[in-house]
């Protein structure tokens, strides 16, 4: 689907923002979610000044060693917020990103670093945690498949244990991309196709490590699932989400979390949740989101019950397990917080 037309389908309208003032009002206390993954609502965890710092889309978000919560916006006032967990604004920084996208914290010899994606500016940078700039890759035009910088629009990265880089082009022409750690091109896979192998919204990507596991796991937006590739690129299996537009794969310890924008509905405006897997890929628990329901092991479609977000996009799991929520074109809203119960 191109974003263009998407973003068309889903614009902010009246209705929308009174949605978001709705989810403000929401009962405190409440609890949301199934089985041993339940949670309650904090809508108001970021104690931010709006008119100081504001926000846009509030993309993705990531907790580095110091245990800080970092998120990404394509605010260019300030394209990184820095908070503590109890919601305080520590830091910011950033004036360069207005399409900043994706986030991804990657350890490298014990020191962290920030990779980020910008559709507007069609590469990926890799930084300091204060935002030196050390790394710009480049629109792949070498591969051929790419006419011009502008049809390179990545959504994504995650990156190895050897430091060498994936890319995905979740708003381009969909291929994933695999990179030395310098910047230079190994590989390539994927694409906009009907296959299997192929993708219509490689939205978001992580490697999968657990149950002794080594592979990437890549989102099919549109497709409503979760695709499993070696590294290499060859495609090993899917994870159906019937009902499910999901976000980038988080994964934490067992469980796999992700973000649902919204129903396969493209005018189903607030309509998101978030699920949460676990390490059989069984969906557990849906925050904002009916019960799971596996009829003869298949998963029923999900949908939306309580309308506590309008389109979730990415969640972040802190070392005590909480999440925090960030929202794309959700009225400017600061990221909300659910505690584990």
């Amino acid at each position: 689907m191109k974003r263009k037309q998407f973003i068309r389908g889903v614009s902010l309208t009246t209705g929308s923002l009174l949605i978001m003032h709705d989810l403000m009002a929401s009962a405190k206390g409440k609890i949301y979610g199934y089985n041993n993954m339940q949670y309650t609502l904090d809508t108001r965890w970021s104690r931010c000044d709006k008119d100081k710092y504001p926000v846009n889309d509030c993309h993705e978000m990531v907790q580095d060693k110091k245990g800080r919560i970092i998120l990404l916006t394509n605010e260019t006032k300030n394209n990184i917020l820095i908070y503590s967990t109890s919601g305080k604004l520590l830091t910011t920084w950033g004036h360069d990103f207005p399409g900043g996208h994706g986030l991804t914290l990657h350890n490298e010899n014990g020191t962290d670093f920030l990779y980020i994606t910008d559709t507007v500016k069609h590469q990926v940078y890799k930084t300091t945690m204060d935002g030196q700039l050390l790394l710009t890759i480049d629109a792949p035009l070498a591969t051929g498949k790419y006419d011009k910088a502008e049809e390179f629009v990545p959504t994504e990265t995650v990156i190895d244990e050897n430091g060498d880089i994936f890319v995905a082009d979740g708003y381009g022409k969909q291929f994933i991309m695999h990179y030395d750690s310098k910047g230079n091109l190994k590989n390539y896979f994927g694409g906009r196709g009907d296959g299997d192998e192929h993708f219509d919204n490689a939205h978001g990507i992580w490697f999968d490590r657990r149950n002794g596991g080594n592979d990437l796991l890549i989102t099919d937006r549109t497709r409503h699932c979760f695709k499993v590739f070696t590294r290499e690129g060859t495609l090993k299996s899917q994870i159906k989400l019937p009902g499910a537009c999901v976000c980038r794969p988080v994964i934490h310890g067992d469980y796999l979390y992700a973000a649902v924008l919204r129903s396969p509905d493209l005018n189903a405006v607030g309509t998101g949740f978030v699920t949460i897997l676990d390490k059989d890929n069984r969906v557990v628990s849906n925050i904002g989101g009916g019960e799971p329901v596996y009829t003869n092991g298949t998963l029923q479609p999900m949908t939306q019950t309580d309308k506590i977000f309008v389109h979730p996009h990415d969640v972040c799991v802190d070392r005590d397990e909480n999440l925090y929520v960030a929202q794309w074109a959700s009225g400017k809203v600061y990221p909300y917080k659910l505690k584990r119960v």
